[in-house]
C-alpha cells in the first residue's frame, strides 16, 4: 500500500507518523510519500519520520519529494494537508477582519473566505494530478475550509472525502469523562465543517443508550470549560456544541478578545520555528510532547481509520466525515457536504440518518450552507462582485457595509493568490 501526504512538510506531520507507526496493523503502509514544495522543512520532517518508523519498528519506506506528479503516482491514497501561504496569510485572515469589528480567523467568517479563495485552485489542481496518476485513487482532505475544499473535490468528479477532528476530539473527551473506551461512544455528530452539534451521545453504537444527558450534569462544568462557553449554555441547549460555535454565540465577546492579544497565527509561527529545530535533532525519534499545543489532537488516528476503511482495510464501520448531503437534511440540497456520522467503505461514505433538527440548529446550517455555495463560486470562477456576495449572506457579517470594506481588504492582502484579481 502506498499513500502520499501533499503539504507533507507541515509541523502536523509526525503527528499522522506516530499514527502510522502505532496503527500499522490497521493501515499496512508499504511507502509514503512526504510531497511539499519547502524543502528545507521537508527535509527535517522527513528525517523525523523515518527515526520514528525505525524507532517503533515500521517496515515503511518514507520518501520525500516537490514533484507533485511523482508523489502521488500509483499511491493508493491521498492526503492534503495544504496551507496555501503558510503562517503569514493565516495571520491576514486573523487579523484584518477585526479591523471592520468582524471575527478573525482562519475557517470562520472572512478569514474563512479568504482561505478558501487561495486553497480551492490549488487543491483542484492537485486532485486532476492524481487523478490523472491513478483515477482510483482517494482523496483524503484535511486542508481547511474542509467542507468547501471536499464539495469543491466531489463536485469536480473526484474519489474524495472530508475529514476534520472534532468529532474524534469529543469521542476521546467524552470515552474519559465515562470512563469506557473510544470504541464504545458513538456520537449523534450533525452539521457542517466547524459548525456542528453532538445531540446524542450513544454506547454501543447508533443505537445504543444516550447518555448526552448524564454527561452534561455530572459533567457540564468541564464540557463548558473546553468549549469556551458559560455552562448555562450548555445546559439550556441540552446538547454539545462546537468551540467553533463561540464565534456565533459570542462574537462581540471574541471579537474584544482577539483584539487584546497576539494572533494564533503568531504563536503557531513561534511554535513551529521551535519544533523545526527539535525535528533536526539526530537524536528525536519520537514526536515532541510540544507537538499536542500545535493543534490537531488525534488527527492520526482519525486519518488512519479513514483511510484503512476506504481502501477495504480494519477501519470502523462508522465515522465522522465530510460528504455529499443525499437528502440526510431535508432542507439542504442533496450536494451540500455536510459533517456526520457515515458508513464508510470501500465505495466511499454514506450518510447515516439523523433526528429531526431543531430550527435552532438548521437555520444556522441553512444559512451557512447559502454562504458555502456563493464561497465556492467565488472560488471558482472569482471576481470582486462574488467576494461581496459571500461576506454579505455570511452570518457574521450579513451587513453591506461591512461586506464592502472587508472585500476590498480581503483582496488587498490576498491578491498575489488570486489570480483574478
Amino acid at each position: 500500500m502506498k499513500l502520499a501526504v501533499v503539504g507533507g512538510g507541515s509541523t502536523y506531520t509526525p503527528e499522522l507518523i506516530d499514527g502510522f507507526a502505532r496503527l500499522r496493523d490497521t493501515l499496512p503502509i508499504e511507502e509514503l510519500v512526504l510531497v511539499d514544495p519547502a524543502a528545507d522543512r521537508l527535509d527535517l520532517v522527513g528525517g523525523l519520520a523515518r527515526r520514528i518508523f525505525a524507532r517503533q519498528g515500521h517496515p515503511g519506506r518514507i520518501v520525500t519529494t516537490s514533484d507533485v506528479d511523482a508523489g502521488v503516482a500509483d499511491a493508493d491514497a491521498v492526503l492534503l494537508q495544504l496551507r496555501v501561504g503558510g503562517q503569514a496569510a493565516r495571520n491576514q485572515d486573523e487579523t484584518w477582519p477585526l479591523e471592520c469589528g468582524c471575527i478573525g480567523q482562519e475557517t470562520t467568517g472572512a478569514g474563512g473566505l479568504a482561505k478558501a479563495l487561495r486553497t480551492v485552485p490549488v487543491v483542484l489542481d492537485i486532485a486532476e494530478r492524481v487523478r490523472r496518476a491513478n483515477p482510483d485513487a482517494w482523496i483524503i482532505d484535511f486542508t481547511n475550509p474542509v467542507g468547501i475544499v471536499t464539495r469543491a473535490l466531489l463536485q469536480a468528479g473526484h474519489k474524495a472525502v472530508g475529514l476534520c477532528n472534532v468529532a474524534i476530539g469529543f469521542q476521546r473527551k467524552f470515552a474519559r469523562l465515562l470512563d469506557v473506551t473510544p470504541g464504545e461512544i458513538h456520537l449523534d455528530h450533525v452539521g457542517l465543517n466547524h459548525l456542528t452539534w453532538e445531540l446524542g451521545v450513544r454506547l454501543g453504537g447508533p443505537e445504543g443508550e444516550n447518555v448526552l444527558p448524564r454527561l452534561i450534569a455530572e459533567h457540564g462544568d468541564a464540557i463548558a470549560d473546553d468549549l469556551h462557553m458559560p455552562r448555562q449554555i450548555v445546559d439550556r441547549l441540552g446538547v454539545v456544541p462546537s468551540y467553533y460555535l463561540r464565534y456565533f454565540y459570542a462574537h462581540d465577546e471574541v471579537v474584544r478578545e482577539l483584539g487584546t492579544k497576539p494572533s494564533r497565527a503568531a504563536e503557531v509561527a513561534a511554535m513551529e520555528k521551535e519544533l523545526l529545530a527539535m525535528y533536526g535533532d539526530p537524536a528525536l525519534d519520537e514526536k515532541p510532547a510540544l507537538l499536542a499545543k500545535r493543534g490537531g489532537a488525534f488527527y492520526s488516528e482519525a486519518a488512519v481509520d479513514l483511510a484503512a476503511s476506504l481502501l477495504g482495510g480494519a477501519g470502523s464501520p462508522h465515522q465522522v466525515v465530510n460528504t455529499y448531503n443525499k437528502g440526510t437534511l431535508p432542507f439542504l440540497p442533496d450536494d451540500a457536504v455536510i459533517e456526520v456520522q457515515a458508513r464508510v467503505d470501500g465505495t466511499g461514505a454514506t450518510p447515516l440518518a439523523v433526528p429531526e433538527l431543531d430550527p435552532l440548529y438548521a437555520g444556522l446550517i441553512a444559512n451557512v450552507t447559502a454562504y458555502e455555495d456563493l464561497a465556492l463560486e467565488a472560488a471558482l470562477r472569482g471576481g470582486r462582485d462574488r467576494v461581496f456576495k459571500a461576506l454579505l449572506a455570511h452570518p457574521l457579517i450579513g451587513q453591506f457595509e461591512y461586506a464592502e470594506a472587508l472585500t476590498d481588504k480581503l483582496i488587498a492582502h490576498n491578491r498575489e493568490h488570486l489570480a483574478w484579481a
